[in-house]
């Protein structure tokens, strides 16, 4: 079975290079890109095939829509004479509907949308996937196969996406802001900007880790380093009396809410 890749940026390439690194045959794989040079990076990297958006659609089974939401719809238009029904599309790009894109697609064509993040980049992604109406298992196997490729894959209702959008596609931003915010202040507290970056980096790393190892609560390994009128409580008290809590539940909030826009938009 063939796959296309549409759209050839950060993104786009990142699950090329996961596809080959996971054992996806080369010649078995396609990218649609229109400009020439970037055709060539990628010809001379992968030694994939570079070709038109409409012959991938028309040579490829699979095909992995990876272009700005506002680009979908002149996209599809291309793309849509050649396709046929049986063929499965999946959509990377965030606010953009099932519904948006059947509409746009011969019938029978099979719509799985994605909502990936950046850590993909390093194959620690995490992607929520949702099938459309025309999707049957097999179409959804492929799908996690693809985003499998470069970190996890979780399976989940539609309407669950501008929530999950929220939580782990806007997340990296919230973390590198946390990580950021924590260098600066060990700035402020005297040390040498490499120093606390090592340190910062090191302890996020370490604490990922340790939360999906051992599987225990966040709660309680919280609670394993905050001693009793110690100097983590006396953090933790400052950071509840700002309501950084609140504060993230508003951000994430604010973030469903403007995918939601994004969609009705689309």
């Amino acid at each position: 079975m063939s796959t296309a890749i549409i759209g050839a940026g950060v993104m786009g390439e990142t699950l090329l290079s996961g596809l080959v690194r996971a054992g996806r045959r080369v010649d078995e794989l396609l990218i649609g890109e229109k400009r020439a040079e970037r055709a060539r990076e990628l010809e001379e990297r992968y030694g994939v095939a570079v070709v038109s958006n409409r012959d991938a659609a028309a040579k490829a089974e699979t095909l992995a829509l990876v272009v700005k939401p506002q680009d979908m719809a002149e996209v599809l238009e291309e793309i849509a004479p050649s396709l046929r029904a049986g063929q499965l599309l999946v959509s990377l790009a965030a606010g953009i509907t099932t519904s948006f894109i059947e509409s746009r697609v011969p019938d029978g064509v099979a719509v799985v949308r994605v909502m990936p993040n950046t850590p993909a980049l390093v194959d620690e992604g995490m992607a929520a996937i949702s099938p459309g109406s025309h999707c049957d298992e097999s179409h959804l196997a492929e799908a996690e196969s693809l985003l499998g490729s470069v970190g996890r894959v979780l399976r989940i209702p539609e309407r669950q996406q501008d929530a999950v959008t929220a939580i782990s596609g806007s997340g990296p931003a919230y973390i590198f802001f946390v990580v950021e915010s924590m260098i600066e202040a060990g700035v402020h507290l005297g040390l040498p900007r490499t120093t606390a970056s090592d340190l910062v980096i090191q302890t996020l790393f370490g604490s990922a880790k340790m939360l999906r190892e051992t599987g225990t609560h966040p709660t309680v390994l919280r609670e394993q380093v905050t001693s009793p009128g110690g100097t983590t409580a006396s953090a933790l008290r400052e950071l509840e009396v700002h309501r950084v809590r609140a504060a993230f539940l508003a951000a994430m909030e604010a973030a469903r809410d403007r995918s939601r826009q994004l969609a009705e938009g689309s």
